[in-house]
């Protein structure tokens, strides 16, 4: 990878949590990081604590305003933010539309707006946080498990697609991170994620250090490659698993 030194940076849902976690760290080893947020209080407080360019506003459009921001080109975009919306099959239309907006469809938007200019320099590095909800699911959040999984399917052909000509993509797939969004999970948060939850800079430790070795999968708990192993060559068994895990998350009153 090299060093991220002078780098322009976009990082969205920054205003706290893992994005704020992200952009720190960047600004850490010297890029130039625009720090966007849908809340611009929060984005410009990021902002002015590490240095950097506040550009707040719906993650979907913000590239154009980044880019003039950063001075006319970007070269790593971290698309973080995301709705965790709980729910069944049962949720409004409206929820089930709004986390398909933002955990999936701001990312398509982000990449068209900056892939010309990145296959044109032969550069460029697209970072999806994607949790492990993408990789695995989660017990009583179906919006926020079934985006998850478009977000790591549009990761995924992002970087079979268009690694050759030199764009590189990055999925971050944690499980629970000590932040507000594991705060609003409630009880399957609880039970699921509040265990071995980590803070927010070691997400973007692991972030770090897969860019170094140009690694598409970023697990801050390693433990969820077996997990997702499991998943992938015994279905069933696994399915039981979590079953079991949706049962005992119902006795306990949900």
């Amino acid at each position: 990878m090299g060093t991220v030194k002078g780098a322009a940076v976009v990082v969205t849902g920054a205003g706290g949590g893992i994005g704020a976690a992200l952009a720190r760290r960047f600004a850490a080893e010297g890029a130039r990081v625009v720090v966007n947020d849908l809340d611009a209080a929060k984005a410009r407080a990021t902002a002015e604590e590490i240095g950097a360019i506040a550009v707040p506003g719906d993650a979907s459009g913000v590239v154009p305003a980044a880019r003039e921001a950063l001075g006319g080109a970007i070269d790593i975009y971290c698309a973080n933010a995301g709705l965790a919306s709980a729910g069944s099959e049962a949720a409004s239309e409206q929820v089930w539309a709004a986390a398909w907006d933002v955990n999936v469809m701001a990312h398509v938007r982000a990449a068209h707006e900056l892939l010309p200019e990145w296959l044109e320099r032969g550069s460029g590095r697209f970072v999806s946080t994607v949790s492990a909800a993408g990789l695995l699911t989660m017990i009583g959040a179906a919006p926020y498990s079934v985006t998850k999984h478009g977000a790591l399917a549009f990761a995924e052909w992002l970087s079979l697609t268009y690694r050759h000509r030199g764009v590189q993509v990055h999925a971050i797939c944690p499980q629970g991170v000590r932040t507000d969004m594991l705060d609003a999970t409630g009880s399957a948060g609880d039970l699921v994620l509040v265990p071995t939850a980590i803070e927010p800079p070691a997400v973007a430790d692991a972030l770090f250090d897969a860019m170094a070795k140009e690694r598409f999968l970023v697990l801050p708990h390693p433990e969820v490659a077996e997990y997702y192993t499991a998943r992938a060559s015994a279905p069933d068994r696994w399915l039981t698993s979590m079953n079991h895990l949706q049962q005992k998350w119902e006795a306990a009153g949900e």
